[in-house]
């Protein structure tokens, strides 16, 4: 099937034409769906139809192309009165089959393809396709070729610049116009040209324009409004016929020259000096060669300048880059493609002119100097400013800062000027960038190369100054915290100093505890965590020096709100009755202006209060009257709102209230309602100036309220309550320490100040309060202080410390704390700490210096006839200044809650540190024992966060050493220590400490036999798999349980003779004997598994190898994973191991849940696979029994039970009979005893009780003869030697797997079925 297309011009009609040639179809383009028909629609003047004619035979394809070619047919029609009419047929592309449904096309000569893909080749010629087209075309292949000027002859004609070179001798009269040689020649060449050109298509004229040398070269113009390529080569061809032969015309030096077909661009548009301009030039025509002129100079390849020619099918491109260019390159570029062929020669020239444009910066900001840190640096901005010599949208700007892109101001364009604003911000202040300078750099940019850039410096300036921020606005509410930041940019400054202004007063704030101050960035913060009205007033922080002071203010009113505990409730704890009215009382001190909004809440319930003046007091009272009855004991939320003018508030202690029935109510004096056994809280009764902290407590009994226990604090110590908790939160607190100290002092010394539980705890608050204010260590201020320690704790006062006890009080953990915080916020004088001691206490520090070149070590020795040493090695590396504070104590340790069985029988010692603890901190102390007749000492520390915030004494990061008298603890943490003694050295466990030292060493010698019985008999009981692997199991179980025993027996030796000296042989020990007993009980777990898959299992065989590698991982690997990953958790913190012992710690860290765990697991396990054993050895025998029957049942369980139960590891299942019965000695000698014989256990039922090694040993003595013939007598007897028939557990088991009756063996191999029962059953033998 051979398509081509042809093209049909029509003259206007409206027609459907059909059309057959030889049976061949005709189809349109426009009506492919309808075939042979074709449908035109009117045109203006004339339209083109295209046609394509599929030929099955492609003989007849150049009949039918010559037919229409050489045949114009004229056909019209008359339809509808419209006339129709073809005027001309034209085959325009030929499409020769290639393939199944794919053409290549090939236009015809005179015409091209739009695609430009399209070659002007034969039908005969062999080159590769134009382009390929899916077969059916669904649009027009091939197009005449293009016009030179309008194909439709209406536009302006154009010029045809043409040159043809005759073979002469150029004559200089051919450049005059006037001689009669340039005449004649102008006049014979035109009348040739005339004659040869008419038949162009729009042809007009054709003027000879000159003569150049070079032969003679003849430059003339044709002017037409059409013509084509085709139509200029034929009219050339005339011109020799028409011309002189004398002329000497060489028919291929003809040469077109088209000015207006080349589509010449440069990019970018504006173009400035250091750009990289692109010239490119494109022509839809095929040339050879492409050439580019600047100001009529020929452009070569150049370090500047870059060539690149592309010749495609029906494209031709050109492109030349420029790089760097200058104006020097301004010009006209000219861009000629030339194709040269036999007859003519073809140029495409074109030609622009390129304006480069210079750039250069024309104004620009002067150099300016910035103060920097001014409080008013935001309020005013510096512009910095460039502008261009030149605007063009295409160039943008850009800014950087010491040639770094990353600046952090604002920049904006405005048309050729760019501006920017600087971010002036303090960090431009720091003294490295002060005075130095900074440069701006304002650069423009075309995006293509070109740029220009002009520096503007700038340098930085500071005033000292001093700014204060707050984090209120100016009014914060008593009971609140506030805090002030105080920045200067002082660079040379002693310190700052913080003062409040009241009126004509200014105290300086002496609080270290609430003034935070960095000197490397200037900054001191003060933070009041609780304002009172000390607080109110005007700020000043000074930054000052010797020659000058910087200062800034700050005024915070603080607003008056009652503080929690200072709102009076009554009462504090009660109980109501429903719809019964009870008064509900809240009390403050009358000393405030302040107008509180207060509300009652109950629940839900909010209640509006109105106040009343009782006294010094502002009192405000509610009649509450329930209405809805609730459940008994029913509790609800009440409390007290205070609201203040700028809207805060405070809820006083909620008061704890609940319903009662009317049936339950005892008490009911004074309306104040209770059931029997009921109790009644209200506060301390009221006093003219204050009222008493504490309460009283009644109980109803026998119908009436009476006293249970008073809690008021004696008027003298609630003063001091009072004032210490006010001094706490003073900005005097510092300076006014000193005097409350004594004060404190000298209360305390008189007896009847402190004569109740209530005044001793108040006090011991008071200390406690105090203890957070930083004191200067003069000698004065440490004696106050700890003198009234010895005040609360001496003998006349126990009895109050035992009744504190007994209500579970904080009180006295809460006095070894402020013992200890006070020590720790000693501030040296003078760089010293003074030697202080009491009665009861010694106080003694050191200040590290820059160059430490000693220890820190203090001797105690000057209370309660006792002594202690505390030593810091200088090995341990403490910061320059940081201070060391120690305190011996000798009665606070008698006065705390005592642990079970055991007393402090030393000092208790305090260090405190002002640094933090360094890595690798070690503090040795050595404490004299108290007691002589008490034993087994423990190193503890006191922990305040334990037993409910009361404080327990705990053993855990010491190891103690003891000598003679005395017990050193090496600790790496600082808290208060002392050692703990109990009455009688604990003997409980002696008989099973005999036990276990008596059976170890049996259970050595015996496992070592038992290694040396399998090593000797291990080639002839290792016949089959299971046999393989049942002694594969034995024997490292044995290897395990050995290692472990000697490693126990080793570590308790060292135990005994060193004391726990080396700490680092207890915890080697304590990991081998973790892990080896580990090895052992997992492979009793692989023995046990190897018993489970044999019996169940039945007819599953698996490779030797498979069950090694998996003994062997669950043996080990488990073991080394579990012993690896508890060191590594625990061994950081010191709780690897007990502190009394080499073995894993289980009060602190439960390490020994590691071992626990996994050993129980492995009990319970074999548990349930022993049991699977019986139940198999019991199921044949269901049913109707002899006795003799049910006595060999009876023994085989036995012997499995006895076999099962050391190589199991059965026996450490008593070991949780130990831990839930502690106390019951039985249980710890049975576990000791079952344990310790394990290795004999494994011996005898393991190995000795095994006939095959028994026989196996016979026989490699020659002890036997039968044991001899018995060999020689079977064939199986290397494979199933104690499985056959005879042996009546064997027997059993072939009975549980379905076998009955005996074997008759008659080969030396058994069969599956056999095999896996025999194996089953060597396990247990």
């Amino acid at each position: 099937m051979l398509p081509y297309t042809t093209g049909l011009r029509l003259r206007p009609v409206h027609t459907i034409c059909s059309d057959k040639l030889g049976g061949e179809s005709v189809h349109s383009e426009q009506q492919r769906q309808k075939p042979n028909v074709l449908l035109f629609y009117l045109p203006p003047l004339e339209y083109t139809v295209d046609i394509e004619i599929i030929l099955t035979n492609p003989d007849l394809f150049s009949l039918v192309a010559q037919y229409y070619k050489c045949h114009n047919l004229q056909i019209s029609a008359n339809i509808s009165d419209v006339e129709m009419s073809i005027s001309s047929i034209n085959v325009t592309a030929v499409c020769p089959p290639s393939g199944e449904n794919v053409s290549c096309c090939y236009c015809e000569d005179g015409l091209y393809n739009d695609s430009k893909a399209c070659p002007p080749v034969s039908l005969s010629s062999k080159t590769s396709c134009g382009y390929i087209k899916d077969m059916p075309f669904y649009r027009i292949h091939c197009e005449p070729e293009p016009y030179i000027g309008d194909p439709h002859r209406t536009g302006d004609p154009v010029d045809i610049h043409m040159s043809v070179t005759l073979d002469q001798v150029f004559s200089d009269n051919l450049r005059n116009s006037s001689s009669e040689l340039y005449k004649t020649y102008k006049d014979d060449l035109e009348k040739a040209f005339l004659q040869s050109y008419t038949c162009l298509s729009g042809f007009l004229s054709v003027t000879v324009t000159g003569f150049r040398p070079g032969s003679v070269s003849v430059n003339y113009e044709v002017k037409a409004r059409a013509a084509t390529f085709s139509d200029i080569h034929n009219s050339n061809k005339l011109v020799p016929k028409f011309l002189d032969p004398l002329y000497h015309l060489i028919p291929s030096s003809f040469t077109t020259e088209i000015t207006n077909q080349t589509n010449f661009t440069v990019s970018p548009v504006d173009i400035f000096e250091g750009d990289t301009v692109t010239l490119m030039c494109e022509i839809n025509a095929e040339s050879g060669s492409a050439t580019w002129y600047h100001s009529n100079q020929t452009i070569s390849d150049s370090s500047r300048h870059s060539l690149e020619t592309k010749f495609t099918t029906g494209i031709s491109r050109s492109t030349l880059k420029i790089t760097n260019i200058t104006t020097e390159d301004s010009g006209s570029y000219t861009c000629v493609f030339s194709n040269i062929s036999d007859h003519y020669k073809l140029i495409y020239k074109d030609m622009q002119d390129i304006p480069v444009s210079s750039l250069s910066i024309i104004s620009y900001s002067d150099d300016t100097k910035i103060t920097c840190n001014g409080p008013d640096i935001q309020a005013t901005s510096t512009l910095l400013f460039c502008c261009l010599n030149i605007y063009s949208p295409s160039i943008r700007s850009d800014w950087k800062l010491n040639g770094s892109s990353a600046v952090a101001g604002v920049p904006t364009d405005k048309k050729n000027c760019t501006e920017y604003e600087l971010n002036i911000t303090e960090s431009l202040c720091v003294a490295e960038k002060l005075s130095t300078v900074t440069t701006y750099t304002c650069e423009f940019l075309s995006g293509h190369g070109a740029r220009t850039s002009q520096n503007i410096r700038v340098t930085y300036l500071r005033t000292d100054y001093v700014r204060i921020s707050s984090s209120v606005n100016t009014s914060v509410s008593e009971g609140k915290g506030f805090n002030l930041t105080c920045k200067g940019n002082v660079s040379d400054y002693d310190s700052i100093i913080w003062e409040i202004q009241s009126g004509d007063k200014i105290q300086r704030v002496e609080c270290a505890s609430c003034i935070r101050t960095d000197k490397s960035i200037a900054t001191s913060v003060l933070s009041v965590n609780l304002a009172t009205q000390d607080w109110n007033g005007t700020y000043i922080c000074t930054f000052s020096n010797k020659s000058s002071n910087t200062s800034a203010n700050v005024t915070i009113n603080v607003i008056p709100l009652p503080l929690k505990q200072n709102i009076w409730l009554d009462p504090i704890k009660t109980s109501i009755k429903c719809k019964t009215p009870q008064r509900f009382n809240c009390c403050i001190s009358a000393n405030t202006v302040e107008d509180y909004n207060v509300t009652f809440v109950v629940g839900e319930k909010e209640f509006q209060l109105g106040k009343k003046e009782h006294g010094n007091f502002l009192c405000y009272s509610y009649d509450y009257n329930e209405t809805e009855c609730r459940k008994w004991e029913e509790s609800l939320k009440v409390y007290y709102r205070f609201v203040n003018s700028v809207e805060q508030e405070v809820e006083s202690e909620n008061i704890e209230l609940r319903w009662i029935p009317e049936s339950k109510i005892s008490c009911s004096e004074n309306d104040v309602f209770g059931a029997e056994e009921d109790t009644l809280i209200k506060p301390c009764p009221l006093l003219n100036n204050t009222f008493i902290r504490g309460t009283e407590i009644y109980k109803c009994n026998e119908k009436s309220w009476k006293p249970k226990r008073n809690n008021c604090v004696s008027e003298q110590i609630n003063n001091l309550l009072i004032r210490a908790e006010s001094l706490v939160n003073s900005p005097v607190a510092k300076t006014d320490l000193p005097i409350f100290l004594q004060q404190l002092l000298n209360e305390t010394e008189l007896q009847q100040n402190v004569n109740s539980s209530a005044d001793l705890a108040a006090v011991v608050n008071i200390l406690y309060n105090i203890s957070a204010i930083p004191a200067d260590a003069s000698k004065s201020t440490i004696e106050a202080f700890l003198s009234t320690v010895d005040n609360i704790v001496n003998g006349s006062k126990m009895e109050f410390w035992a009744e504190l006890n007994k209500r579970n009080a904080p009180s006295s953990s809460l006095l070894l704390n402020s013992v200890e915080r006070f020590s720790e916020n000693l501030q040296p004088v003078n760089n010293t700490f003074p030697h202080v001691s009491t009665k009861t206490l010694e106080l003694q520090g050191m200040v590290v210096t820059e160059n430490r070149h000693a220890d820190y070590n203090k001797d105690f020795n000057q209370v309660g006839n006792l002594s202690a040493n505390v030593l810091i090695e200088k090995s341990v590396t403490l910061p320059p200044n940081s201070t060391i504070v120690s305190v011996a104590c000798s009665a606070i340790g008698q006065i705390l809650p005592k642990n079970d069985n055991v007393y402090v029988n030393s000092l208790v010692v305090i260090t405190t540190m002002s640094c933090k603890r360094p890595q690798n901190f070690y503090i040795n102390m050595t404490f004299q024992k108290a007691n002589l007749s008490l034993n087994t000492p423990k190193c503890v520390f006191w922990n305040f966060s334990l037993n409910e915030n009361r404080g327990k004494w705990v053993d855990y990061g010491c190891i103690p050493t003891e000598e003679k008298g005395n017990v050193t603890c090496s600790c790496n943490h600082l808290t208060p220590f002392s050692i703990l003694m109990s009455l009688v050295k604990p003997s409980d466990n002696l008989p099973a400490d005999y036990i276990t030292h008596i059976g170890l060493a049996i259970s050595i010698v015996s496992l070592m036999v038992c290694i040396i019985i399998e090593s000797l008999v291990w080639k002839n009981v290792t016949n089959n798999t299971t046999s393989y692997m049942r002694h594969v199991c034995i024997f490292n179980i044995a290897t395990s349980l050995l290692v472990a025993d000697i490693c126990f027996i080793v570590n308790t030796y060292t135990n005994d003779q060193n004391a726990k000296k080396k700490r680092e042989i207890c915890i080697a020990a304590t990991f081998f004997i973790h892990l080896f007993y580990l090895c052992g009980l997992f492979w009793m777990l692989s023995l046990g598994l190897i018993l489970f898959y044999r019996l169940v299992f039945i007819f599953h065989n698996t490779s030797k190898t498979i069950q090694k590698v998996v003994a062997f991982c669950l043996g080990y690997g488990c073991p080394f994973v579990f012993a690896v990953i508890t060191i590594a958790v625990t061994l950081p913190q010191n709780n690897y191991t007990k502190k009394d012992g080499c073995w894993l710690n289980w009060n602190d860290s439960k390490a020994a849940l590691a071992f626990i765990i996994p050993a129980l697991a492995i009990v319970a396990m074999n548990l349930f696979i022993t049991g699977v054993v019986i139940i198999k050895i019991l199921r044949p025998n269901i049913g109707d029994k002899t006795n003799k029957q049910e006595r060999k049942t009876l023994f085989q369980i036995g012997k499995s039970l006895a076999i099962l139960t050391p190589l199991l590891g059965l026996t450490w299942g008593f070991g949780l009979a130990t831990i839930i019965e502690n106390d019951q000695k039985a249980f710890h000698i049975v576990f000791s005893l079952l344990n310790a014989l394990q290795g004999l256990f494994i011996l005898v039922f393991g190995t000795l009780w095994d006939k095959k090694i028994t026989e196996a040993l016979l026989k490699r003595n020659s002890l036997s003869r039968w044991s001899s013939q018995q060999t020689k007598s079977t064939s199986l007897i290397l494979v199933t030697p104690m499985f056959s028939m005879a042996y009546p557990l064997s027997r059993t088991f072939n009975n549980l797997c379905g076998k009955t009756g005996k074997y008759t063996v008659s080969s030396s191999e058994p069969s599956s079925s056999s095999e896996n029962t025999s194996k089953s059953y060597s396990l247990l033998n």
